[in-house]
């Protein structure tokens, strides 16, 4: 690790392609303050600008993050808490903007704006013992960092109601069923697992699957047509690309390809 583990809140470590990412409270379940947040962007900012391919999130201990720490909140002013909440909207954020793929390794508690960490990112893998949930409601509050707006864009309305509305906490098995997770797995087997799933990614070509990641999420908000008109627009680009030359050609020859884009990150990531 870069830095001392007893001290800095959220832990940084590049092995191999792969940034670990790894929120670092775990005597408070990795609650989540102002502190933990801007460590959080700086993060996903450097992994982006780094040499790994992906990145994996995870929480120290025994928790992913078991939501806000609800000290911080006594006595603040709205206009406090709105400040707070844009201080937290930093880090998912950059994980959206990010040209690489993070995936969350999800095992214990991932409540409130664990959850909504979760829910930004672009793969999850959660362990059976995973509990999933936005409880803010039992606060007198409301999600305010896109669980209200990310949760029913991946789940639908109706199921997204139940956890916003009823309070439903999900099993690692449910978030699975319910299509928030790729992966569930036994808590001992999580971290392999995210790691097998980054390895896979690493073999692709660097620039599609960031093209791949931009054009899903500005699609989003975008009716068919357009969307549709983005993709080609996006995808065609790519035919000329060193990649693609080396994809298609390794097709052809049947081998496995060297993609050019990921020898460098590989190189750099040796360094």
């Amino acid at each position: 690790m870069d830095q001392d583990s007893n001290e800095v809140p959220v832990l940084y470590e590049e092995r191999d392609g792969i940034a670990w990412i790894t929120l670092n409270r775990p005597e408070k379940l990795n609650a989540l303050n102002a502190e933990v947040f801007r460590h959080l962007a700086d993060a996903v900012e450097r992994f982006d600008r780094g040499p790994s391919g992906v990145a994996i999130l995870s929480g120290a201990g025994r928790a992913f993050a078991a939501g806000a720490d609800i000290q911080d909140y006594v006595g603040i002013t709205a206009a406090e808490y709105r400040s707070f909440m844009d201080v937290g909207r930093a880090p998912t954020d950059a994980i959206g903007s990010a040209s690489k793929p993070v995936i969350a390794a999800v095992w214990g508690f991932a409540l409130g704006g664990g959850f909504e960490l979760v829910l930004a990112c672009d793969l999850v893998v959660v362990a059976d013992n995973a509990r999933l949930g936005l409880p803010e409601p039992r606060l007198g509050l409301a999600p305010g960092g896109g669980g209200t707006q990310r949760l029913p864009r991946i789940v639908g309305e109706a199921r997204a109601f139940e956890l916003l509305l009823a309070g439903r906490v999900l099993t690692g098995q449910e978030a699975y069923e319910w299509g928030i997770a790729n992966r569930v797995v036994p808590k001992e087997e999580l971290h392999a697992a995210a790691e097998a799933l980054a390895r896979a990614m690493l073999a692709l070509a660097p620039e599609a699957l960031a093209t791949i990641k931009r054009i899903v999420r500005a699609g989003r908000a975008l009716p068919l047509a357009d969307a549709l008109t983005l993709e080609q627009d996006e995808t065609a680009p790519l035919i000329a690309t060193p990649d693609a030359v080396e994809g298609i050609a390794a097709f052809i020859d049947k081998r496995e390809p060297r993609f050019p884009g990921r020898e460098r990150t590989a190189a750099g990531a040796e360094q």
